[in-house]
């Protein structure tokens, strides 16, 4: 059996741009792009915001955590 992860939970990073209508400024292709990653509850109880590559925007972008 595998041991319980205690206070680590699993989240998701979403990028900004999803909810940007110019169609224009995009250099890839349209949709959603989300990461995976995880965070302890205890440390962080607030949502983060993390430096991550977006491949819409084809820039490096400030992701969201979302519920």
């Amino acid at each position: 059996m595998s041991k319980n992860k205690g206070a680590r939970i699993t989240i998701t990073l979403e990028c900004p741009c999803r909810s940007l209508n110019n169609e224009h400024k995009y250099k890839r292709k349209k949709g959603i792009f989300r990461y995976t990653s995880t965070k302890n509850r205890k440390n962080t109880p607030r949502r983060i915001e993390l430096m991550k590559f977006c491949p819409n925007c084809n820039e490096h972008k400030q992701f969201k955590e979302i519920k």
